[in-house]
């Protein structure tokens, strides 16, 4: 069935299509009679040898969502039923904000890839928070992640703000959380990357998950575009603040080696999928081995296949996140990943 509705999805705006299938999806899985029995024949498995225990959090499978694709939490039970272990919603951001100006999504698919600028466009962590927590009562099994990020207003110094309110407002509804400082589309976000910003972040963000009853785990998503240096710090802050892993990688800035031509190459963002494949794999084996697989990394960036998802974990990944994958393969990608694993 995707196969053939493909061709006529790839003729129009991106964005538009996004839209247009998730809410989709989410009346077949609300309204259709039948639709969530439907929806998990055809595409989910559940079985008890592709559980996974990661940060304290039981996992049903290793295949998560990545974030970006369910910005405001608005389809997290009909994704869910597409087979996905958890789903990581955001980035969301203290106050509301449109994002940048569109067209702010573009396919290059003589590369199997995306490239975005969307600019954490999101509805703000009050109408997630509410959504998530409405969720929580309804299907508390569902492991949902919250990736946290900052307003584009907001200046780096007082960044470490936002990141709090929205630490607070998320930390009974989400289940682990994700700081996102290696987007490419907010202005001078991958600074905080540095040691002294992030470290202070991160230290900050620990000192406000002490205060709670339950520890919420903290990962840090990583650009792919850090050098082998700026590796070696990230594993020393992670050991040094104590935060329980790593998402390896965001997208890229780097346009080295695509088939793609046309203007679309030139377009400013961050760029998904294929390409990806083997940059982020790198980052991971490279990390794992460093530290002595110290801590947990979940595995994301051009898998598109049950091979690319093998190779991720291979190299020492615990978990791995599809979006670019999704979008090409379908969402029967999501099965043949996990009867791979088996």
């Amino acid at each position: 069935m995707y196969r053939l509705m493909k061709p006529l999805f790839f003729q129009a705006d991106p964005e538009k299509v996004h839209h247009f299938v998730v809410k989709n999806l989410k009346w077949f899985n609300d309204h259709f009679p039948l639709g969530k029995a439907i929806l998990r024949s055809s595409f989910d498995i559940n079985v008890k040898g592709l559980e996974r225990e990661v940060f304290g959090i039981k996992f049903r499978n290793p295949v998560g969502l990545a974030a970006g694709f369910d910005k405001n939490g608005e389809y997290i039970e009909a994704l869910s039923n597409l087979g996905f272990g958890f789903i990581e919603v955001g980035t969301v951001t203290p106050l509301p904000q449109p994002g940048n100006d569109l067209p702010r999504m573009f396919r290059l698919p003589a590369d199997a890839a995306l490239i975005n600028r969307m600019g954490f466009n999101n509805k703000g962590v009050d109408t997630l928070a509410e959504r998530l927590r409405l969720l929580k009562q309804k299907a508390p099994e569902i492991v949902v992640g919250g990736n946290i990020g900052k307003n584009k207003n907001t200046p780096n110094e007082e960044a470490v703000n936002d990141y709090i309110k929205c630490f607070d407002r998320l930390h009974e509804v989400v289940d682990y959380f994700v700081v996102n400082v290696s987007s490419p589309n907010t202005p001078g976000l991958r600074e905080l990357q540095e040691k002294e910003p992030l470290k202070q972040l991160l230290n900050k963000l620990q000192e406000r998950n002490l205060l709670n009853t339950v520890q919420r785990p903290i990962l840090l998503k990583i650009a792919p575009d850090l050098t082998n240096e700026q590796l070696d710090d990230i594993i020393a802050i992670v050991k040094e603040t104590g935060i329980a892993g790593v998402i390896a990688t965001n997208t890229t800035i780097d346009r080295t080696g695509l088939y793609s031509t046309g203007p679309q190459v030139k377009e400013a963002g961050g760029l998904s999928g294929k390409p990806l494949t083997k940059r982020s794999t790198e980052v991971i084996r490279y990390l794992a081995e460093k530290s002595g697989r110290a801590f947990p990394i979940i595995g994301v960036g051009g898998i598109h296949s049950p091979e690319d998802a093998k190779e991720k974990i291979a190299a020492g990944a615990a978990l791995v996140q599809l979006y670019t994958g999704f979008i090409y393969e379908g969402p029967g990608i999501v099965k043949r990943i996990c009867k791979a694993l088996l």
